[in-house]
């Protein structure tokens, strides 16, 4: 499976959020989140902001690193000079 079921569980896993918490925050089931986080499928192209907004809820730290992990690269912040 792709890059983003890895860097959900490494996300999940630091960060201590559980995998029922990221549904609730998003609003999806818990089975969906589930089936990213043991990569039996990977989210659609459209969910990656979905999850990143609602890690962003959680843990800003969170929502960053899986950016990092899920692009592979160092995000630069727009707000940064």
């Amino acid at each position: 499976m792709g890059r983003a079921g890895k860097a959900l569980r490494q996300v999940l896993e630091t960060y201590g959020i559980s995998q029922n918490q990221l549904a609730v925050t998003m609003g999806i089931n818990r089975s969906t989140v589930s089936q990213w986080f043991n990569e039996i499928r990977d989210p659609l192209a459209e969910s990656i902001p979905e999850i990143i907004e609602a890690l962003d809820k959680i843990n800003s730290a969170a929502a960053r690193d899986f950016l990092v992990l899920y692009l592979g690269r160092i995000v630069q912040d727009d707000n940064q000079t």
